[in-house]
This record gives C-alpha cells, structure tokens and sequence, in this order.
C-alpha cells in the first residue's frame, strides 16, 4: 500500500530545498502538488508548482468536498489539496510526498493516520529562519512581516508531528531526511 510523508515547516525552513532532493533521489515517490489561489511565481509552471485556481472555483471546491485539506494562509491566499491528486498519484503505486504548511499538515495526518507520516522540519533558530526569510528577496516588506509572523506561531507546533528534523546543515539534513523516508516506506504494516 502506497505511503504519505508529510514535509512541514515554517516558510524558510528548507522544506521545499528537502523535498526536492527526495523526489530526485527516489523514483519511488511523487510530488503531491496543491491547489493555491495566489498569483504564480515567474518560474512556477500550473500542475508542476501548484494548481492556480480564482478564489470563486477555489471556494466552490471546498464545498463540493473536494479537498483532502485546506486553509486560508495568508488573507485572501487559500491552499490546499486536492483528494484529485492523491488519487492520481496513487494509481501511478507511488509513495505521496507532500510540502505543504504546518494546518494542512495536521489535517492530511489526521485523515491518513499511520499511512502517513509527518516530519516538522526545523531551523536551528528563530533568527536563522528570519534571516534566510529575508536573504530570499521573493517578498515586499509587508509580506516579509507576514510571513515572519506566521512563521514564529508555526515553530511551536513541531511537538505535534510524527519526527523532528533540524535543518541546520543542509547536506546532514538531507542525509536524515533520506533514512526517514526510507525506513517509513520499507516498515511493514501492523
């Protein structure tokens, strides 16, 4: 049976930089990619990066049921996951990588149980986040602050989730993030 490791972090932390090095090293995963209401990046690619909706089909989704979860993140930015997708990519019998926020994580644990497990990628500190927030240049200064905001509320939830890895040296974490995966998927079922 197919296997769900849920990547969380606070933006910043590096789960995207982790992620990515997973879906390289193991052809046995696949990306889960979610639904947004936010404007695309100028490299991000509809169906490789997100499913860009209006904030109209987004909200008519979630009444028709069709997410597995989703969040209003910032005002006016909703996203989520599509139970479309996990169904896709199931019937590809691969192992679903998700790299979604710290609500979305909860709530996908929570649906998948032990089919899933959830990893809170940590920075070594609260200033190392902040800094590497703003070494990225992607926000203006008000959407720094939010998301600075956002982030120091989500550090406190790392205690909920299935493993904790520190993202302190990036080829270590790379290398812990390998063998969780790998023991997660080669466990046997109970």
């Amino acid at each position: 049976m197919s296997k769900l490791l849920i990547f969380t972090a606070p933006s910043g932390a590096g789960k995207t930089t982790i992620t990515r090095h997973l879906l390289k090293t193991f052809d046995f995963l696949a990306f889960s990619v979610s639904a947004t209401t936010r404007d695309p990046r100028p490299h991000e690619e509809e169906g490789v990066h997100y499913y860009f909706l209006s904030k109209k089909a987004f909200k008519k989704k979630i009444k028709t049921k069709e997410f597995v979860e989703w969040e209003e993140v910032y005002e006016d930015q909703y996203y989520g996951t599509l139970k479309s997708e996990v169904e896709r990519l199931w019937k590809k019998d691969k192992h679903i990588l998700f790299d979604i926020d710290v609500e979305g994580a909860k709530e996908v644990k929570k649906e998948y149980g032990d089919q899933a497990l959830a990893i809170f990628i940590n920075p070594p500190s609260k200033e190392v986040l902040i800094e590497r927030l703003k070494s990225r240049k992607t926000e203006d200064e008000k959407s720094l602050k939010k998301r600075i905001k956002k982030a120091t509320k989500e550090l406190k939830y790392a205690n909920k989730f299935d493993k904790i890895l520190v993202n302190d040296v990036l080829e270590v974490a790379l290398k812990d993030a390998e063998k969780l995966v790998l023991d997660f998927v080669n466990q046997k079922e109970s």
